[in-house]
């Protein structure tokens, strides 16, 4: 797997705050000029999970189970329902009933 490259690190000589950019001035400590560069940041590592990466046209969003909200129209345009886990945002101009429709 690939690895990220290593970050640059800064970090105060004074109170030991750390950036990942050069600052003329400490934010933890206010002085001027105390940051130097270290060593880089160690990378980050790849998330490590049992869940193999895949192509989006090869899922078969049949297999997912759904929860039903009720509302035909709503579930028609999620799918089938909402997705267990999953997060769905609801926008759109003031007034056209986002707050009724949820309720």
């Amino acid at each position: 797997m690939a690895t990220r490259a290593a970050r640059t690190r800064y970090a105060c000589r004074q109170c030991g705050y750390e950036s990942p950019r050069w600052l003329g001035r400490c934010p933890s400590c206010q002085a001027w000029n105390s940051l130097a560069l270290e060593a880089p940041w160690p990378s980050r590592p790849a998330a490590a999970s049992g869940a193999a990466v895949q192509r989006l046209q090869d899922i078969d969003p049949s297999l997912e189970s759904r929860w039903a909200t009720g509302l035909a129209e709503l579930d028609r345009v999620l799918g089938g329902g909402v997705v267990p886990g999953s997060v769905v945002l609801l926008g759109g101009e003031p007034g056209i009933g986002k707050s009724t429709l949820l309720l």
